[in-house]
């Protein structure tokens, strides 16, 4: 299954805010991932979850594109009533060029078979 977000993220670690601005922001980000989850049956058994980044501009190194995908990470995780440390979910990052002034989000949930396969 694939859901498409609106959300703009921002830059990862390098985001530069105060405390209070980053708990509005990250609990904004929740917020969003969760409601556009809120609907669909969390599917049981080992996922591989795929999130990608959709942003104008030439994009993130890895440690920042990981941060800046923190807050949906753990709101993925919460719908599937699991930990995001659970070894149950494989977590992917990946990042896509959006058109200027249209930055949004995927998440993609595929079940892993026994073994590991897809």
């Amino acid at each position: 299954m694939i859901f498409t977000i609106n959300l703009k993220l921002g830059p990862g670690m390098n985001l530069r805010e105060h405390h209070f601005a980053r708990a509005r922001r990250v609990k904004n980000e929740k917020s969003v991932v969760g409601w556009s989850l809120r609907k669909q049956q969390a599917p049981a058994g080992p996922v591989r979850v795929i999130l990608t980044r959709c942003m104008a501009g030439k994009g993130l190194d890895g440690d920042n594109l990981q941060g800046s995908l923190k807050a949906p990470r753990d709101a993925v995780a919460g719908w599937l009533g699991r930990d995001d440390a659970d070894k149950s979910i494989d977590w992917v990052y990946a990042q896509a060029p959006a058109p200027l002034g249209k930055g949004f989000m995927t998440v993609e949930i595929q079940p892993i078979a026994e073994g590991g396969a897809l």
